[in-house]
């Protein structure tokens, strides 16, 4: 055992990173995609600005909880600082007013819940499949 870990309780060992099967969100053509594939499968939008503090700790905190795979929806990811246009057409096309971060889960072609800074990891995603 490593002295830090000792003294701190703290390890030195990196642990692995996890990986979500993010898809990127970086066309206009694709929200009428995920609109329709809602019909069959849960899609969830995560809106994150990459350089904004709460958006970065929000977004690994809901890494961290994440325990769905591929199977069970379809997860993408905006970076909102270079497709800002997308962002404001899933405002204008979902009805749900532009946050950053920002978590949207879409089903059956309507957004059945959303939520922005810490209460994105309030949504239990499970819920919606």
């Amino acid at each position: 055992m490593g002295l830090l870990k000792k003294i701190f309780g703290v390890s030195t060992e990196q642990k692995e990173e996890k990986v979500l099967p993010w898809i990127s969100l970086n066309e206009l053509d694709q929200l009428d995609f995920i609109e329709n594939k809602s019909a069959t499968k849960t899609q969830v939008l995560f809106k994150h600005s990459t350089r904004c503090g709460i958006s970065s700790m929000v977004m690994r905190q809901f890494v961290e909880a994440y325990q769905l795979t591929e199977k069970d929806i379809d997860l993408y990811y905006l970076d909102l600082l270079n497709y800002r246009e997308i962002s404001n057409e899933i405002a204008n096309k979902f009805q749900v007013l532009h946050e950053s971060p920002q978590l949207i889960v879409i089903k059956n072609g309507v957004v059945v819940a959303h939520a922005s800074h810490g209460a994105i990891n309030d949504i239990e995603l499970q819920r919606h499949l």
